[in-house]
């Protein structure tokens, strides 16, 4: 089943959303959900813009995005139905809330006559309901004022909802009691709307049947799983980094949509060694990072395409100081502020290259929410055996989407543990014994990482050229071009594990290939395409810099290789390049994730063209 919650941005929806989302969790159905609300903290009420969304799916089987369209959507108001029907398919289930379909709500959007009453919705099953009228009905005992009992009319919707797909309740509940803890009044206020919208659903005549998804008992392997955002398993995988590096974690930050929920949480945890600076900008809150760094913590900076411009020059210092660094970005729509609340995959080539000189950094993306904690761990996991910063590429999409997670045993994770330098490393001509800055693990071609105050270790930084292994300022051509190579060299030589090829038959002649969020949407088209017969494979990118070795080989195995993007092509264009391969790009960049029946179509065109 797919439901969308539709109101203003202020009528609650995003937390509705969530709380029907943690019951169906707690239930035991696979789901994914889509929130999409508005960049303004309140936009115009009542107008097309204002609209705030939240989409869910779930199942009794494995799935793999939010939906391509509701099955039933809830609309607060006239702006809500007319900016989401036409996602809603003919047949589909619609709870209007009768009571704003008034002459003035409906002339903001458009409406000359009531769609209740025109006969556009006839192709729909309408579901006329008075959500305020009954909510303030529900609500007279308490002495609310009108508007105060109005703010309850979510929760009324959401116990409708519940009724209707017997979703559990004492969460809620609870849950409300303790969001208004502190104002007993209106947390009862908001319980008593919930039964309310409950016993209307069980007793009202225009709601004769009830669904009942069953959990999804065979969609996950045995474990502990718990409701899961990408943020939020961002945060916990830094934390788990932090734990099995056995360093403190630093996080130096400037609030950003849609990063900031990574400094809200990380601010939390202080008692598993996470310090957390809010900087005045985003080029302190960097420059903190790496001064963290340096200090020997495990340095982290989060922010989303607009302060990744801002950082490029620190980011390039990270690089010549070859010290580790995770810079997390949560891609957002673009150019400049672009759509601060809307997903897009468009900072892949701004990663890749968007600093001065020749400045690589290795790059890591998630390809779920869940995914989100792994690709923390694997960044660091980089950044501390290669001492340099890496880029982990999210989005909006994965960053306010959320999923079922399995949470892991300590066992499971990967140990992270550094030596710091403690002593001489280098003997020269003449048997004294010192400390090169910039000797050279031979493996990893990774300096060594000596702590500030370690006696006898003092040695020089800043962003001026190094000469190798001294680290002494150097402006010798030769030294600049060998240190320009063994940088680059550091980075090619990253070791990343081969990409998986799924093509169940072996003999496709079509390779679908993604990176990121693209994930789900594509493993959900290729089972259509798989389901009507047709042959394809699919590979999903999670190392974007250095490419996995096997690449090249996997791209020479297929006629066609088509890579969806929610950019104008960046990936192809890096492919194009590095393996001389005539990729298709299939894109967008509407702010919002692709659906699958639109991926299977175009994997389906390609297949017989």
């Amino acid at each position: 089943m797919i439901i969308r919650f539709a109101g203003d941005s202020g009528d609650g929806m995003q937390l509705t959303g969530d709380r029907f989302t943690s019951e169906t969790a707690s239930f035991g159905n696979d789901l994914s959900t889509l929130p999409n609300f508005p960049a303004e903290i309140r936009a115009p009420a009542g107008t097309l813009p204002g609209v705030s969304s939240f989409q869910l799916h779930f199942a009794d089987h494995d799935i793999l995005t939010p939906g391509d369209a509701p099955n039933v959507l809830v609309a607060m108001n006239p702006a809500a139905l007319k900016a989401n029907l036409p996602d809603v398919p003919r047949g589909a289930e619609i709870i209007v809330n009768t009571d704003e379909f008034t002459k003035r709500p409906m002339a903001k959007v458009g409406y000359d006559q009531s769609p209740l009453e025109d006969g556009s919705l006839d192709g729909y099953h309408v579901h006329p309901v008075p959500l305020t009228t009954l909510t303030i009905e529900a609500l007279k005992e308490f002495g609310l004022s009108r508007k105060e009992a109005e703010r309850s009319k979510n929760m009324f919707a959401l116990g409708l909802l519940s009724w209707m797909y017997h979703r559990p309740t004492e969460g809620t509940e609870k849950f409300l009691r303790q969001k208004f803890a502190k104002k007993p009044q209106i947390a009862e206020a908001n319980v008593t709307a919930f039964r309310a919208g409950w016993n209307f659903g069980e007793t009202t005549e225009d709601f004769a049947v009830s669904y009942e998804v069953a959990p999804a008992t065979t969609a996950f392997p045995t474990g502990t799983y718990r409701n899961i955002s990408g943020n939020l398993a961002l945060s916990y995988g830094l934390i788990a980094a932090s734990r099995q590096a056995d360093l403190p974690l630093f996080l130096g930050s400037y609030p950003i949509t849609p990063a900031s929920d990574i400094l809200h949480e990380l601010s939390k945890h202080k008692n598993f060694g996470v310090r957390s600076f809010q900087a005045e900008d985003e080029i302190a809150g960097i420059g903190a990072a790496l001064g963290a760094a340096f200090g020997g913590s495990l340095a982290v900076t989060t922010t989303s395409g607009p302060g990744v411009a801002l950082k490029s020059e620190t980011i390039g210092l990270a690089v010549s100081l070859e010290l580790p660094l995770l810079v997390i970005d949560i891609q957002r729509g673009g150019p400049s502020t672009g759509l601060p609340t809307k997903t897009e995959q468009a900072d892949l080539l701004q990663a890749m290259y968007g600093r001065n000189g020749e400045a690589p950094v290795p790059i890591v993306a998630p390809k779920t929410p869940a995914d989100c904690f792994d690709a923390a761990l694997e960044a660091a996991r980089i950044a501390l055996t290669y001492r340099t910063p890496v880029f982990l590429l999210s989005d909006g999409y994965l960053a306010n989407g959320s999923e079922p997670w399995r949470v892991p045993d300590v066992d499971e994770l990967p140990d992270l543990r550094v030596r710091f330098a403690t002593g001489p490393n280098h003997v020269l001509a003449d048997g004294t014994e010192v400390f090169w800055p910039y000797k050279r693990d031979p493996k990893t071609l990774a300096r060594p990482w000596a702590v500030p105050g370690t006696p006898g270790l003092e040695h020089r930084i800043g962003g001026i050229e190094k000469q190798d292994g001294t680290g002494n300022i150097s402006y010798d051509p030769a030294n600049h071009d060998h240190m320009v190579r063994i940088r680059q060299a550091k980075v090619d030589g990253i070791a990343v594990p081969d990409i998986e090829v799924d093509d169940p038959t072996g003999d496709a002649r079509t390779l679908v290939l993604g990176w990121g969020s693209t994930y789900g949407p594509i493993t959900a088209a290729v089972r259509r395409v798989r389901t009507a017969g047709d042959r394809i494979a699919q590979a999903h990118l999670r190392h974007l810099n250095p490419f996995p070795a096997n690449l090249g080989k996997v791209l020479e195995g297929y006629e066609k290789v088509v890579v969806p993007e929610m950019n104008l092509g960046q990936l192809v264009t890096l492919l194009r390049a590095r393996y001389l391969v005539d990729a298709r790009s299939f894109t967008q960049v509407r702010g919002l994730p692709f659906k699958a029946e639109q991926l299977a179509t175009a994997l389906k065109e390609a297949i017989d063209d």
